[in-house]
């Protein structure tokens, strides 16, 4: 079974469903394949603004709350009070495909990202914050600049088909989340599953091909034994 996650690492939602995916993502039989989608696009210029701060505050106190995850002081009087601080997703989603490319895990990169953003209000669409998150994945700097600035481009074509499907599937926005088993595809709507990772993780689990025991190699535990 395959679950394609249909993200931005700039939507907060996307970090409270954060736990959800990293549940999900360690089932065994269960491939997590990622979509960014570049809700912020760097061209536009986009920067923290005192408007900007009072747009997100409440939606990022709802979050926390539906969700459990952390907000840091850091982030609330310290990034958003941060008047010309960047705010594009291009970078960003690079430094994910770039850490996939070098054989990092591309969910825990954007983790990072994410905790980087809304915990400890640093500035993600830069590439000195990303490089120093993607040496605490054990990344060296010198192996993630060049992939970074390959996967620039390559950030411009993923974002590109990534839209595409979500128009193909009629996704709204992120996160969004679809399951792919047996050839058929359907919705898997992440919001009543906000703080339940547990849970999500067993129904998933649920839906996964059992392995089958093969008559007398099977293992099991009786009163009398265990073979």
């Amino acid at each position: 079974m395959k679950l394609h996650y249909f993200y931005d690492p700039l939507c907060g939602w996307c970090y409270g469903a954060s736990p959800l995916l990293q549940a999900a993502a360690a089932l065994p039989g269960l491939v997590v394949e990622m979509h960014a989608g570049g809700m912020l696009d760097e061209a536009e210029g986009r920067t923290i603004t005192p408007e900007w701060r009072s747009y997100v505050m409440p939606h990022d106190k709802c979050i926390a709350q539906m969700s459990g995850q952390p907000f840091g002081d850091a982030y609330y009087d310290g990034l958003l009070n941060d008047v010309g601080a960047p705010l594009a997703s291009d970078p960003p989603i690079a430094a994910v495909l770039a850490a996939a490319r070098l054989g990092a895990d591309p969910l825990a990169m954007l983790a990072r990202i994410q905790r980087a953003h809304y915990l400890e209000g640093r500035r993600i669409a830069e590439f000195a914050v990303l490089s120093e998150l993607a040496a605490e994945l054990g990344i060296a700097a010198e192996r993630f600049a060049p992939a970074w600035r390959e996967a620039r481009t390559e950030a411009e074509r993923h974002i590109d088909d990534t839209r595409r499907q979500m128009a193909k599937l009629g996704l709204r926005g992120f996160p969004s989340a679809v399951l792919e088993q047996d050839g058929k595809l359907e919705r898997l709507e992440l919001s009543g599953w906000l703080g339940r990772p547990v849970e999500l993780a067993a129904a998933l689990a649920a839906r996964l091909p059992q392995p089958a025991a093969s008559g007398d190699d099977a293992l099991f535990c009786t009163p009398e034994n265990c073979r």
